[in-house]
């Protein structure tokens, strides 16, 4: 099985303005010249962590999942991040992921965040999924999800657990030590892709983008700055560990009812 390089990006969201998102980022991704597999931006990176939900929604076939489908032909790369999504009369916070080809992989966010109403503004997900790049399993998550382990368990189903966030500083604590948590217990790469600055609620954030591998260690950390880090990652390493400390051997087996 092939490397898998992950390339992702941490920014200062522009609040309710996703031609100026779109428009940002492409200039980033424009001005990235490493050879990578996967960019990963932050959960709704057109417009913020929202509760305005129906002027800011679109659809699967909107503008801007046809501006991930571009960048991702272009860089010869598949691009991901979380969008506010309107289906059947809903609105979700959806988690995105299209290939050089134009296929889509999506997920809808489990848990909805209380303390901002989330759960009153969208409807949660029940599905989880996992999709492949270059052979390596892939699951993605959105943000709150990451508090919440047996939701993430791995059953020998994913090499890299991908969580796309609008964190916010004052429980970064909580941010740095859940994504090494999730690798730790799961035995499994951690990406986890934040935002910087502040939203249109004067919420401020801190950042802490990081790829961390399956022993909580950091490969790359991006802090509080505004770019982007790529790091490569080997499935070698990843499974010769699981082989030595087969701790998923010894898990306990349980159901999840949604």
């Amino acid at each position: 099985m092939q490397a898998l390089t992950v390339s992702i990006v941490q920014a200062d969201l522009h609040w309710h303005d996703a031609q100026k998102s779109r428009e940002y980022f492409a200039n980033v991704l424009h001005a990235l010249n490493d050879q990578t597999d996967l960019i990963v931006l932050p959960e709704m990176f057109t417009t913020g962590f929202t509760m305005d939900a129906k002027p800011y929604a679109e659809s699967m076939d909107g503008v801007s999942v046809s501006w991930m489908k571009e960048m991702a032909a272009e860089k010869n790369t598949s691009v991901c991040g979380s969008l506010i999504i309107a289906e059947n009369d809903k609105f979700y916070n959806r988690f995105i992921c299209v290939d050089p080809n134009g296929q889509e992989a999506s997920y809808d966010k489990r848990h909805l965040f209380r303390l901002a109403d989330e759960q009153h503004h969208f409807s949660a997900g029940d599905e989880i999924i996992s999709f492949e790049i270059n052979g390596w399993r892939i699951c993605p998550m959105v943000c709150y999800d990451l508090r919440f382990p047996v939701w993430s368990r791995n059953r020998n189903n994913y090499d890299l657990l991908l969580y796309v966030a609008n964190w916010p500083s004052r429980r970064h604590y909580a941010w740095e030590s859940l994504l090494r948590a999730r690798a730790i217990e799961n035995l499994s790469y951690v990406v986890g892709v934040n935002r910087t600055g502040v939203d249109g609620n004067d919420i401020p954030y801190t950042g802490g983008s990081a790829i961390i591998d399956y022993t909580g260690q950091e490969l790359a950390n991006l802090n509080d700055q505004t770019g982007v880090v790529s790091k490569t990652l080997d499935i070698d390493a990843l499974e010769k560990f699981r082989n030595r400390f087969a701790f998923h051997e010894d898990a306990d087996d349980f159901s999840i009812v949604v």
